[in-house]
């Protein structure tokens, strides 16, 4: 499954407007030559990426260049009580800054931000920084994580990101301690990634996105998810089937903690996920059977496709997205599930992804949350 595989862990607030940003004298920068795929300021999404150096992408009004003494001061000299989280990439920090000046501020009051301090022997370089900096200093959506600002100096690396006060899907799904998510909250942070991705695939050239999992997609206060951590691999479908398989079982894609075949959930899953009378097999316990039986089967055939060894029988995420937002609007409890009367699985006659006129009745959601606007139709 490749970088569809992993864990680490991190990061509301708003960012300078660029004349804002632009006030702020840039910190000490020696560029290289480096260059990073952009896209214009006309449009984020819809214009072809064009290589941009690193001076120009350091120069962004969008992003403001942070002083190491700042984000120092920040997190109260990256004290261990500021710790968010620890990856291979290096460790994130809460910290505070003034809400106008972008200054640091006094704990407990200001703008709460997460810094991310690269580790200088991590296996997240220099040009995975600057690629960071470079999409989300340009890029802008509600599902992507908001960059604030960088620093760059000496052998220094570090992202300022807004805070996200709920932390990483990945610590409420597989950590001791949070509140079991509530099948409507698992299906809205399900919509929200599969937003994320179906905008960052809207651009002609896809937006190159590094591993899609648990411990990158960050939630808010009302759980919305955004996703963070950009670098150099693509993210496609089966990487989200990974997720949702995630999000209906409570189980790590790999846990060597448990036996056999168990070990790596899509081995263990995929025999059950096309057939409702055995679908519970699978399902997270921490729900207590509190989930709407064929919304569950429609989520998990969802992710039978993105599954699929075949990628043309896999759907884009426009497709997922459409089928994810059916199950969660209020009008889903009289809506027929999109699918054949059968027990055995067929993932292109049976898909609710590719058969919409199949009627079938449906059982109320328990919980159904106000729905979204979709996002536009993409491949």
């Amino acid at each position: 499954m490749g970088n569809c595989v992993g864990s680490s862990a991190r990061i509301d607030a708003t960012v300078s407007t660029p004349s804002e940003a632009s006030k702020f004298p840039r910190s000490s920068l020696a560029p290289s030559n480096i260059s990073v795929p952009s896209h214009s300021s006309k449009s984020s999404v819809h214009s072809l990426p064009t290589p941009r150096s690193e001076a120009e992408i350091l120069s962004s009004p969008n992003v403001k260049p942070f002083s190491f003494n700042e984000l120092r001061n920040a997190t109260r000299n990256f004290r261990p009580d500021s710790l968010l989280g620890e990856g291979g990439f290096g460790y994130v920090f809460k910290g505070w800054i003034d809400e106008n000046t972008l200054t640091a501020a006094r704990p407990g009051s200001g703008l709460v931000i997460a810094v991310k301090k690269l580790k200088p022997e991590g296996f997240q370089g220099h040009k995975e920084w600057l690629t960071e900096v470079n999409y989300l200093g340009q890029l802008h959506h509600p599902n992507l994580v908001k960059l604030i600002g960088y620093c760059s100096e000496g052998d220094n690396r570090l992202l300022v990101y807004e805070f996200m006060p709920k932390g990483s899907l990945e610590n409420h799904l597989f950590r001791r301690g949070p509140q079991p998510l509530s099948w409507a909250t698992r299906i809205k942070v399900a919509i929200g990634a599969a937003r994320g991705l179906s905008f960052l695939h809207e651009a002609e050239h896809h937006i190159i996105y590094r591993d899609f999992k648990a411990s990158n997609i960050l939630l808010d206060g009302e759980f919305n998810a955004k996703l963070s951590d950009f670098g150099l691999a693509k993210a496609w479908a089966n990487c989200f089937g990974v997720v949702l398989l995630e999000l209906l079982s409570g189980r790590r894609a790999v846990d060597k903690a448990k036996v056999g075949v168990e070990q790596n959930l899509v081995d263990w899953a995929k025999p059950y996920l096309g057939d409702k009378r055995k679908l519970f097999r699978i399902m997270d316990t921490k729900l207590e059977g509190q989930y709407p039986q064929k919304g569950a089967f429609t989520a998990a055939t969802i992710a039978l496709q993105c599954l699929s060894r075949e990628p043309k029988l896999r759907p884009n995420m426009t497709e997922v997205l459409s089928t994810l937002e059916e199950l969660q609007s209020p009008k889903s409890a009289s809506r027929p599930f999109k699918g054949e009367n059968r027990t055995s699985f067929d993932p292109v006659s049976m898909s609710p992804l590719k058969h919409r006129n199949s009627p079938r009745n449906v059982t109320p959601l328990a919980s159904p949350l106000p729905s979204y606007l979709r996002s536009p139709r993409v491949r």
